[in-house]
């Protein structure tokens, strides 16, 4: 007897846990991408977006729970010293619009298969993930001294998921 896979116990489809899980990766990296930082900063992003992905493990909602196991068992555990490689899209505001629309498709797909706990947790978490991205290291200034913590493009962004998410 085969064992079911932990989606189809929750409902879902492959297609649509798919969807759900590839989300928490793409919004890091959209965050990352919404203002060119330079590496350092870049790498400095994707560590923190890395760590709100996992602290996602230890959260109320069963199905928030699950995505991030799944997502860190793929991507790399913080905690195990696991970093996730530079991902910089070619084009960044075509992939950040690209995120937002499957943001608004996970969001419908959630109203209609989970309460709304359960759809809200998914969507703050996400929110969550941007947030922790866009404060991670501040942008522009000199060495590292001034500039703004977060920067009109990510502020954009994290604001426009959290429109699409209802968060």
């Amino acid at each position: 007897m085969t064992e079911q896979p932990v989606y189809t116990m929750l409902g879902f489809s492959d297609g649509e846990w798919g969807l759900l899980t590839g989300l928490p990766l793409a919004v890091l990296t959209a965050a990352s991408a919404a203002e060119s930082d330079g590496t350092r900063r870049t790498l400095a992003e994707g560590a923190a977006g890395l760590e709100a992905v996992a602290a996602g493990r230890e959260g109320a909602s069963p199905l928030v729970t699950a995505i991030a196991q799944e997502v860190v068992s793929r991507a790399g555990d913080p905690e195990a010293g696991e970093e996730l490689p530079v991902i910089s899209p070619p084009d960044p505001k075509a992939y950040i619009a690209d995120v937002l629309d499957r943001a608004g498709a996970a969001h419908a797909l959630l109203r209609g298969k989970v309460d709304e706990g359960e759809a809200g947790a998914y969507a703050h978490w996400l929110v969550s993930i941007a947030e922790q991205v866009v404060t991670a290291s501040p942008s522009g200034g000199m060495l590292g001294i001034g500039g703004d913590l977060v920067t009109e493009p990510e502020r954009r962004f994290r604001d426009e998921l959290a429109k699409v998410l209802q968060d």
